[in-house]
């Protein structure tokens, strides 16, 4: 079936790929717009990957500030060159994980930066939570799983949804800007400010 340029176009400024990747994900996926999204998410994730190991020594240090004045944050986003540093892309992903901070007051950037100690606290928690609600033996160990992950996900900056996504996840965002890019990137720290907190 050949694709039209229509088409084409259209799934590109979906996704922000290149024209030739947009027709080969179309070609691949017969025409059907949301696999084709789909094909090349898992390609930018494969892609992602093979940059997650290089190094990020630039970057820049994004403040956001909230329209009333009462919240504010600073975050390091590092990228490879400063050449990427500048561009608006670059920025624009800045500001929408820094509107995420201001919006969902992450603790953490990822599962990794949690400590031991608050994880083992906080499944405590949740078995003697779990237990007294009369919950079978055999099942409380997934409860406990599954409540751990929700931490994770409401805690941890890369494992939030994008707050004006649609079940995006940050570091899924992340991703799709190392793929369209070419350089890692990472989040490197934040800091939220808020008065009254």
């Amino acid at each position: 079936m050949a694709v039209s340029t229509e088409l084409i176009k259209k799934l590109r400024s979906q996704t922000g790929a290149g024209m030739l990747d947009c027709k080969k994900a179309l070609d691949e996926t017969n025409g059907d717009l949301d696999a084709a999204v789909d094909y090349l998410r898992k390609r930018g994730a494969a892609k992602a990957a093979k940059k997650a190991d290089r190094e990020t020594k630039e970057g820049i240090v994004y403040s956001y500030i909230h329209h009333n004045e009462k919240i504010g944050v600073l975050l390091l986003l590092g990228c490879e060159t400063d050449f990427v540093a500048k561009t608006d892309e670059f920025h624009e992903l800045a500001n929408k994980i820094s509107l995420q901070i201001a919006s969902m007051n992450p603790k953490y950037i990822s599962r990794e930066n949690v400590p031991e100690e608050i994880i083992e606290k906080e499944k405590s928690i949740y078995v003697d939570e779990v237990k007294s609600s009369g919950k079978p033996e055999h099942i409380v160990e997934k409860i406990v799983e599954n409540k751990v992950e929700k931490y994770f996900e409401e805690n941890c900056l890369l494992e939030q949804e994008y707050v004006f996504g649609k079940g995006e996840k940050i570091k899924d965002m992340i991703t799709q800007a190392i793929a369209k890019i070419g350089e890692n990137i990472t989040v490197d720290n934040f800091s939220r400010f808020a008065i009254g907190e």
